[in-house]
Protein backbone atom coordinates (compact mmCIF):
# COMPACT_ATOMS: atom_id res chain seq x y z
CA UNK A 1 0.00 0.00 0.00
CA UNK A 2 1.31 3.32 -1.01
CA UNK A 3 0.62 6.64 0.73
CA UNK A 4 -1.59 7.74 -2.64
CA UNK A 5 -3.31 4.52 -3.62
CA UNK A 6 -5.33 3.66 -0.37
CA UNK A 7 -6.39 6.61 1.96
CA UNK A 8 -9.18 5.05 3.92
CA UNK A 9 -9.30 2.13 6.04
CA UNK A 10 -12.91 1.00 7.59
CA UNK A 11 -13.21 -1.82 9.41
CA UNK A 12 -16.26 -3.58 11.22
CA UNK A 13 -15.53 -4.36 14.94
CA UNK A 14 -17.47 -7.32 16.60
CA UNK A 15 -16.69 -10.65 14.32
CA UNK A 16 -13.85 -8.66 12.91
CA UNK A 17 -11.17 -6.01 14.60
CA UNK A 18 -12.58 -7.21 18.35
CA UNK A 19 -10.60 -10.68 19.12
CA UNK A 20 -12.77 -13.34 20.92
CA UNK A 21 -12.86 -10.92 23.93
CA UNK A 22 -14.11 -7.74 22.44
CA UNK A 23 -11.07 -6.30 22.51
CA UNK A 24 -8.56 -4.65 20.23
CA UNK A 25 -6.08 -6.78 19.53
CA UNK A 26 -2.63 -5.30 20.98
CA UNK A 27 -0.77 -5.46 17.76
CA UNK A 28 -3.29 -3.16 15.69
CA UNK A 29 -2.45 0.42 17.89
CA UNK A 30 1.34 0.45 16.23
CA UNK A 31 -0.76 -0.09 12.74
CA UNK A 32 -3.28 2.40 13.79
CA UNK A 33 -0.23 4.92 14.30
CA UNK A 34 1.61 3.97 11.03
CA UNK A 35 -1.75 4.75 8.58
CA UNK A 36 -2.31 7.74 10.91
CA UNK A 37 1.11 9.26 10.07
CA UNK A 38 0.90 8.22 6.32
CA UNK A 39 -2.72 10.02 5.88
CA UNK A 40 -4.66 6.79 5.56
CA UNK A 41 -8.13 7.66 7.65
CA UNK A 42 -9.42 4.23 10.08
CA UNK A 43 -12.79 4.64 10.29
CA UNK A 44 -14.43 2.45 12.77
CA UNK A 45 -17.78 1.34 11.39
CA UNK A 46 -20.07 -0.69 13.49
CA UNK A 47 -23.81 -1.61 14.94
CA UNK A 48 -22.76 -0.28 18.19
CA UNK A 49 -23.26 3.23 19.74
CA UNK A 50 -20.93 6.17 18.94
CA UNK A 51 -19.91 6.64 22.35
CA UNK A 52 -19.43 2.55 23.00
CA UNK A 53 -16.75 2.80 19.58
CA UNK A 54 -15.26 6.39 21.01
CA UNK A 55 -14.59 3.76 24.62
CA UNK A 56 -12.84 1.22 22.38
CA UNK A 57 -10.42 3.75 21.19
CA UNK A 58 -9.51 5.43 24.37
CA UNK A 59 -5.84 4.03 23.79
CA UNK A 60 -5.36 6.34 20.44
CA UNK A 61 -4.03 9.83 21.36
CA UNK A 62 -5.35 10.84 17.89
CA UNK A 63 -9.26 12.14 16.50
CA UNK A 64 -10.89 9.12 14.10
CA UNK A 65 -13.55 9.47 12.37
CA UNK A 66 -17.06 6.55 13.11
CA UNK A 67 -20.18 4.86 11.47
CA UNK A 68 -22.22 3.88 14.25
CA UNK A 69 -25.54 2.76 14.96
CA UNK A 70 -25.17 0.66 11.23
CA UNK A 71 -24.99 3.65 9.28
CA UNK A 72 -27.37 5.65 10.88
CA UNK A 73 -25.20 8.41 12.43
CA UNK A 74 -21.13 9.14 10.85
CA UNK A 75 -18.87 11.16 12.87
CA UNK A 76 -16.10 13.23 11.17
CA UNK A 77 -13.28 15.10 13.40
CA UNK A 78 -15.92 15.16 16.27
CA UNK A 79 -18.74 16.31 14.68
CA UNK A 80 -21.97 14.96 13.86
CA UNK A 81 -21.94 14.50 10.09
CA UNK A 82 -24.91 12.90 9.55
CA UNK A 83 -28.07 10.96 11.73
CA UNK A 84 -31.25 9.46 10.27
CA UNK A 85 -33.99 10.25 12.86
CA UNK A 86 -36.92 7.49 12.64
CA UNK A 87 -40.70 8.54 12.87
CA UNK A 88 -41.86 8.53 16.38
CA UNK A 89 -45.12 6.78 15.30
CA UNK A 90 -43.36 3.98 13.65
CA UNK A 91 -40.84 3.56 16.62
CA UNK A 92 -43.80 3.30 19.22
CA UNK A 93 -45.36 0.61 16.76
CA UNK A 94 -42.15 -1.30 16.69
CA UNK A 95 -41.71 -1.02 20.73
CA UNK A 96 -45.88 -2.72 21.17
CA UNK A 97 -44.51 -5.23 18.81
CA UNK A 98 -41.15 -6.41 20.20
CA UNK A 99 -43.60 -6.02 23.79
CA UNK A 100 -46.46 -8.24 22.14
CA UNK A 101 -44.04 -11.17 20.29
CA UNK A 102 -42.69 -11.38 23.72
CA UNK A 103 -45.98 -11.84 25.57
CA UNK A 104 -45.91 -14.77 22.59
CA UNK A 105 -43.17 -16.61 24.37
CA UNK A 106 -40.48 -14.95 21.32
CA UNK A 107 -38.04 -13.53 23.52
CA UNK A 108 -36.82 -10.25 23.05
CA UNK A 109 -35.72 -6.96 24.18
CA UNK A 110 -35.43 -3.60 22.36
CA UNK A 111 -33.49 -0.55 22.89
CA UNK A 112 -33.73 2.65 21.10
CA UNK A 113 -30.80 4.16 19.85
CA UNK A 114 -30.45 7.90 19.80
CA UNK A 115 -26.94 9.51 18.67
CA UNK A 116 -26.79 11.05 21.90
CA UNK A 117 -27.56 7.70 23.72
CA UNK A 118 -29.53 4.94 24.31
CA UNK A 119 -32.95 3.57 26.64
CA UNK A 120 -34.33 0.29 27.80
CA UNK A 121 -37.40 -0.58 29.81
CA UNK A 122 -36.46 -4.14 30.43
CA UNK A 123 -34.66 -4.86 33.85
CA UNK A 124 -33.54 -8.24 32.49
CA UNK A 125 -30.07 -8.25 34.22
CA UNK A 126 -28.81 -11.11 31.30
CA UNK A 127 -30.42 -8.46 28.68
CA UNK A 128 -28.61 -5.59 30.44
CA UNK A 129 -25.27 -7.49 30.56
CA UNK A 130 -25.38 -7.41 25.96
CA UNK A 131 -27.09 -4.60 25.79
CA UNK A 132 -24.57 -2.55 28.27
CA UNK A 133 -21.75 -4.28 26.08
CA UNK A 134 -23.04 -2.20 23.32
CA UNK A 135 -24.21 1.06 24.66
CA UNK A 136 -21.65 2.59 26.66
CA UNK A 137 -24.25 5.71 27.60
CA UNK A 138 -27.68 3.87 28.56
CA UNK A 139 -30.43 4.72 30.06
CA UNK A 140 -33.24 2.80 31.95
CA UNK A 141 -37.32 4.00 31.31
CA UNK A 142 -40.51 3.21 32.77
CA UNK A 143 -41.51 3.12 28.87
CA UNK A 144 -39.99 3.34 25.67
CA UNK A 145 -43.23 4.61 24.04
CA UNK A 146 -43.45 7.75 25.88
CA UNK A 147 -40.63 9.22 24.32
CA UNK A 148 -40.08 7.95 20.60
CA UNK A 149 -38.26 11.04 19.02
CA UNK A 150 -35.01 11.26 17.75
CA UNK A 151 -34.26 7.84 17.50
CA UNK A 152 -32.02 6.71 14.66
CA UNK A 153 -32.19 2.70 15.33
CA UNK A 154 -34.11 0.22 16.97
CA UNK A 155 -32.04 -2.25 18.00
CA UNK A 156 -33.56 -5.87 19.16
CA UNK A 157 -32.15 -8.48 21.31
CA UNK A 158 -33.20 -12.28 20.68
CA UNK A 159 -32.20 -14.73 23.21
CA UNK A 160 -32.80 -17.61 20.82
CA UNK A 161 -32.51 -16.95 16.94
CA UNK A 162 -32.00 -13.59 15.88
CA UNK A 163 -32.93 -14.29 12.29
CA UNK A 164 -35.85 -16.84 12.74
CA UNK A 165 -37.70 -13.78 14.36
CA UNK A 166 -36.71 -11.00 12.07
CA UNK A 167 -38.57 -13.88 9.60
CA UNK A 168 -41.42 -14.58 11.32
CA UNK A 169 -43.13 -12.44 14.35
CA UNK A 170 -41.16 -9.19 13.95
CA UNK A 171 -41.21 -9.45 9.74
CA UNK A 172 -44.00 -6.85 9.22
CA UNK A 173 -41.65 -4.22 11.13
CA UNK A 174 -39.69 -4.71 7.89
CA UNK A 175 -42.01 -3.94 4.99
CA UNK A 176 -41.66 -0.39 4.75
CA UNK A 177 -38.61 -0.42 6.85
CA UNK A 178 -34.71 -1.90 7.05
CA UNK A 179 -34.67 -5.23 9.30
CA UNK A 180 -31.28 -6.49 9.71
CA UNK A 181 -29.79 -9.11 11.41
CA UNK A 182 -26.88 -7.84 12.52
CA UNK A 183 -25.42 -10.86 14.96
CA UNK A 184 -27.07 -14.57 16.18
CA UNK A 185 -29.08 -12.57 18.84
CA UNK A 186 -29.31 -9.39 17.17
CA UNK A 187 -31.50 -7.27 15.13
CA UNK A 188 -31.30 -3.86 13.84
CA UNK A 189 -34.23 -1.66 12.83
CA UNK A 190 -33.50 1.55 10.44
CA UNK A 191 -35.51 4.07 7.53
CA UNK A 192 -35.05 2.16 4.25
CA UNK A 193 -31.91 3.00 2.47
CA UNK A 194 -29.90 3.47 5.43
CA UNK A 195 -27.24 1.39 5.90
CA UNK A 196 -23.02 1.41 7.02
CA UNK A 197 -22.43 1.87 3.38
CA UNK A 198 -24.27 5.17 3.04
CA UNK A 199 -22.42 6.52 5.65
CA UNK A 200 -19.29 5.41 4.30
CA UNK A 201 -20.01 7.04 1.16
CA UNK A 202 -20.47 10.40 2.94
CA UNK A 203 -17.37 9.93 4.89
CA UNK A 204 -15.39 9.44 1.29
CA UNK A 205 -17.13 12.77 0.30
CA UNK A 206 -15.88 14.54 2.69
CA UNK A 207 -12.32 13.40 2.71
CA UNK A 208 -12.48 13.04 -1.18
CA UNK A 209 -11.48 9.64 -1.51
CA UNK A 210 -12.52 7.18 -4.04
CA UNK A 211 -13.78 3.34 -3.65
CA UNK A 212 -10.66 2.74 -5.26
CA UNK A 213 -8.85 4.29 -2.43
CA UNK A 214 -10.35 2.67 0.07
CA UNK A 215 -10.06 -0.79 1.96
CA UNK A 216 -13.17 -2.39 3.71
CA UNK A 217 -13.60 -5.39 6.19
CA UNK A 218 -17.01 -7.18 7.56
CA UNK A 219 -18.21 -10.14 8.15
CA UNK A 220 -21.68 -10.06 8.72
CA UNK A 221 -25.08 -9.16 7.30
CA UNK A 222 -24.96 -5.88 8.22
CA UNK A 223 -21.70 -5.10 6.55
CA UNK A 224 -23.32 -6.24 2.70
CA UNK A 225 -23.46 -2.60 1.52
CA UNK A 226 -20.73 -1.41 3.08
CA UNK A 227 -18.20 -3.77 1.02
CA UNK A 228 -19.84 -2.08 -1.90
CA UNK A 229 -18.11 0.85 -1.39
CA UNK A 230 -14.55 -0.37 -1.96
CA UNK A 231 -12.33 -1.90 -4.61
CA UNK A 232 -10.63 -3.69 -1.99
CA UNK A 233 -13.06 -5.53 0.07
CA UNK A 234 -12.22 -8.39 2.62
CA UNK A 235 -14.64 -11.16 4.20
CA UNK A 236 -13.18 -12.35 7.43
CA UNK A 237 -12.77 -16.16 7.66
CA UNK A 238 -15.83 -16.54 9.82
CA UNK A 239 -17.98 -14.35 7.22
CA UNK A 240 -21.25 -14.51 6.80
CA UNK A 241 -21.50 -16.84 3.98
CA UNK A 242 -23.51 -13.97 1.94
CA UNK A 243 -20.77 -11.77 3.48
CA UNK A 244 -18.37 -13.74 1.93
CA UNK A 245 -19.53 -13.85 -1.48
CA UNK A 246 -20.02 -10.53 -2.01
CA UNK A 247 -16.31 -9.35 -0.97
CA UNK A 248 -13.32 -9.62 -3.42
CA UNK A 249 -10.67 -10.87 -1.06
CA UNK A 250 -10.35 -12.84 2.29
CA UNK A 251 -8.95 -12.21 5.67
CA UNK A 252 -7.82 -14.76 8.48
CA UNK A 253 -10.14 -14.74 11.33
CA UNK A 254 -11.36 -12.12 14.11
CA UNK A 255 -10.08 -14.75 16.52
CA UNK A 256 -6.52 -15.40 14.17
CA UNK A 257 -6.45 -10.99 14.65
CA UNK A 258 -6.94 -11.27 10.72
CA UNK A 259 -7.62 -7.47 10.19
CA UNK A 260 -3.91 -7.21 11.78
CA UNK A 261 -2.61 -9.73 9.19
CA UNK A 262 -3.89 -8.03 6.40
CA UNK A 263 -3.07 -4.35 7.24
CA UNK A 264 0.63 -5.98 7.70
CA UNK A 265 0.50 -7.08 4.54
CA UNK A 266 -0.49 -3.63 2.46
CA UNK A 267 1.57 -1.48 4.69
CA UNK A 268 4.73 -3.40 4.23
Amino acid sequence: MSETDVRLVVCDMDGTLLDADGRVPDDFWPLLDEMTARGIAFVPASGRQYQSLTRLFEPFDGTLSYVAENGAVAVHDGELLHASTMDPVFVARAVAAVRDADTRGVRVRAILCRADGASVESADPEFGAHAATYCAVLDHVDDLAADASGVVKIAIYDFGDAAASARGVLAPLGEHHALVVSGEHWMDITDLGVHKGVAVEKLQAELGVTPAQTVVFGDYLNDLQMLDAAERSYAMANAHPDVAARARYRAPSNTDHGVVTVLRELLH
